[in-house]
This record gives C-alpha cells, sequence and structure tokens, in this order.
C-alpha cells in the first residue's frame, strides 16, 4: 500500500486454480443412498413395533394440575 511519501506497493502474488474435487460415478451413489434407505427403513422398523416402555405403557394419561394454570 503506497502512500504520498512510501514506495509503490509489490504487486499481488499469481492466484493458483483450485483442485479438482473428486467425483463419484452415478452408480456409487445410487448404491450408498439404497443402503442409507434400507438401513433407516431396518431401524424403523423395530422401532415402530415396540408400544410400551421397560417400566411399562410408559407416561400416564392424567395431567396434575399446576398452581398457575389448571
Amino acid at each position: 500500500m503506497g502512500g504520498i511519501f512510501g514506495s509503490p506497493a509489490p504487486p499481488p502474488p499469481a492466484i493458483e486454480p483450485a483442485p479438482v474435487a473428486p467425483t463419484k460415478s452415478d452408480e456409487d451413489v445410487r448404491a450408498s443412498r439404497d443402503n442409507e434407505r434400507k438401513r433407516r427403513l431396518a431401524a424403523a422398523g423395530r422401532q415402530s413395533t415396540i408400544l410400551t416402555s421397560p417400566t411399562g405403557t410408559g407416561t400416564p394419561t392424567t395431567e396434575k394440575k399446576t398452581l398457575l394454570g389448571s
């Protein structure tokens, strides 16, 4: 950065192009997506069949009154 009484600024360094990112083939992307979908379906399938908790049927259906709103 040059001024009135200073020397002129040196030229900026040369800009190098960014490296090219590796790409996956469409078949790899599809296989990965299908595997992930199957894994999620398997996990969701088991969870949807469990209707009770280890302590019983879950939370009670009755609500307790609170001080500020009943």
